[in-house]
């Protein structure tokens, strides 16, 4: 009988061996793998506790935007469950943005909250994660803080309060005495009258003004475009201009950019500035109002080519009741501040002796 070649016998012994050894290794791996399971189950046990214990709201979209995970915390805000939800339709039903940046209003079982959203991409690009922090009570405290600061104020002025109303209404009070108790020709009486009016204007726009800054905060939200306001506070204030004989120019770079806010009190603290710069120039001076787009702010500028401001009177310009003009309240300026902080932004002034002023309103887009 003839015995099978040497080398078949070692073949055979080698293709035995590659099997045993390819047993070993898939033993191995199904080792490994089984360890790798439990490993991602165990992170997924941990990230889930993790989610479930933190204060903020958070939710995993895949790349087509829907949701593929949501805490608790965030189900609670909007009262159920979001898994597979479409999250910007969602989102744009139920998040409202509102005049600081970042911060967005809810709206569930009819009480409004307030909560910051960040957007974080991952590596991989297969999706994101948004983080919602519930930040109503700070919104509340903020507010408490700027009245609480708003009231000192006041109670620092309070002692100046007693003449800036007795000024004028005792001028009131002595010309319609005059009226009333002697015999005047028509006209000795239309001007008398109107000199009273005037003084009771004056009164009444102090109190008004004085309301404005103890109330502080704004009153309506719309959104408007910014050049059609542009052209509208240009087109008051234009003609005050020119009986002065001082040039005005206005323009607007804003395309049709609308800004979402208390569009009248917001004209009225551009009114403030515009009518400060024409009131501070004599004939032959020139007032420019600019308005443009500074990244997620809106800047309104008011500049003039006036004498300009001494340094240790810009520094109490927004201090209620400081005024340099005789028929002054010394609240416009405070209030303007007011609705520009109102609005996620700030006042700032720019001026030297002898080179002008430039004021600078800054409001927030809106988010």
């Amino acid at each position: 009988m003839t015995e099978p070649a040497t080398e078949d016998r070692l073949d055979a012994r080698q293709l035995a061996d590659a099997f045993r050894q390819f047993s070993l290794a898939s033993e191995a791996l199904t080792g490994a793998y089984a360890g790798l399971q439990t490993q991602v189950g165990q992170l997924t046990e941990r990230l889930s506790v993790l989610m479930g214990a933190l204060p903020a709201g958070v939710v995993v979209l895949d790349r087509d935007a829907r949701v593929v995970q949501a805490n608790k915390v965030v189900e609670g805000m909007f009262g159920g469950v979001l898994a597979g939800v479409d999250w910007t339709e969602f989102c744009a039903h139920r998040l409202v943005a509102t005049e600081t940046p970042g911060e967005w209003q809810l709206v569930q079982n009819g009480e409004t909250r307030r909560v910051t959203r960040v957007d974080a991409p991952l590596e991989s690009g297969e999706g994101r994660i948004v983080l919602l922090t519930d930040v109503t009570e700070a919104h509340y405290m903020r507010l408490a803080a700027e009245r609480n600061e708003r009231l000192a104020a006041m109670g620092e002025m309070v002692a100046g309060l007693a003449h800036q109303l007795r000024t004028p209404l005792s001028a009131a009070l002595l010309y319609t005495a005059t009226l009333v108790q002697q015999e005047m020709a028509p006209a000795d009486k239309a001007r008398v009258g109107t000199r009273a009016l005037e003084r009771l204007r004056h009164l009444e726009k102090l109190i008004r003004d004085m309301l404005l800054f103890a109330r502080g905060e704004t009153l309506g939200r719309e959104p408007f475009a910014i050049c059609e306001l542009v052209a509208e506070l240009a087109q008051t204030v234009e003609p005050v201009a020119r009986a002065r004989g001082i040039r005005f120019d206005a323009a607007c770079a804003c395309g049709d950019t609308r800004l979402v806010g208390d569009r009248k009190a917001i004209a009225g603290a551009l009114t403030n500035l515009l009518e400060n710069a024409v009131q501070a120039l004599d004939a032959g001076g020139a007032v420019q109002f600019h308005a443009g787009l500074e990244g997620a702010m809106a800047c309104f500028r008011v500049i003039d080519d006036g004498c300009g401001i001494e340094p240790a009177l810009q520094s109490r310009l927004f201090e209620p009741f400081f005024t340099t003009r005789v028929d002054g309240t010394g609240l416009g300026l405070a209030i303007a501040r007011g609705v520009a902080r109102a609005h996620g932004g700030d006042i700032a002034i720019d001026s030297e002796p002898g080179r002008g002023s430039t004021f600078t309103l800054t409001l927030a887009m809106g988010g």
